[in-house]
């Protein structure tokens, strides 16, 4: 597959991938940019094209937040709107999107990426390891201790998946 291709095929995922990461679309948009622009100079040297760009935008997300100062931009529902599927009732989902994202953003860096890989992008206790460099023990911590914020958020009904509870 040629780099054209993939950014057709990817773009869309990846974006709507950096802006769960970032709860900021515009700094997602400049995350997926920097990363295509980095991935197109080594693309005949990647085996594993969407592997290796998701774990690009997932490391230039980390680092980004280790080197930047703090800054919050709220979501806007036209932007997030444009990066999702339609919805059968889209006024439904706001309140509860909203929600998640607050509450996602409160998280720390690897425990976010851990949460947004798992359940967003559902990827395995491997395939997250791979991606954030460290054991699939650390993931599984991650995860537990991310779940655990969450669950004992003030909004507990955005965490309603209708799984496990």
């Amino acid at each position: 597959m040629g780099f054209e291709e993939f950014v057709a095929e990817r773009l869309d995922g990846l974006l709507r991938y950096a802006t769960v990461l970032t709860n900021d679309p515009h700094l997602a948009q400049d995350i997926v940019q920097d990363v295509l622009l980095r991935a197109q100079q080594r693309w005949d040297g990647i085996a594993s094209p969407p592997t290796y760009v998701r774990r690009m935008v997932t490391n230039e997300y980390l680092s980004w937040r280790r080197r930047a100062v703090r800054r919050m931009v709220p979501s806007s529902h036209d932007v997030l709107d444009a990066l999702s599927p339609p919805e059968a009732d889209p006024a439904a989902a706001y309140d509860e999107r909203d929600a998640m994202l607050g509450l996602l953003a409160t998280l720390p860096r690897k425990q976010r990426a851990a949460i947004v890989l798992r359940y967003y992008e559902n990827y395995s206790d491997a395939e997250i390891a791979a991606v954030l460099r460290c054991g699939t023990s650390t993931v599984r911590s991650q995860i537990s201790r991310a779940l655990t914020t969450l669950r004992q958020a003030p909004h507990p009904a955005a965490l309603t998946t209708g799984a496990g509870e």
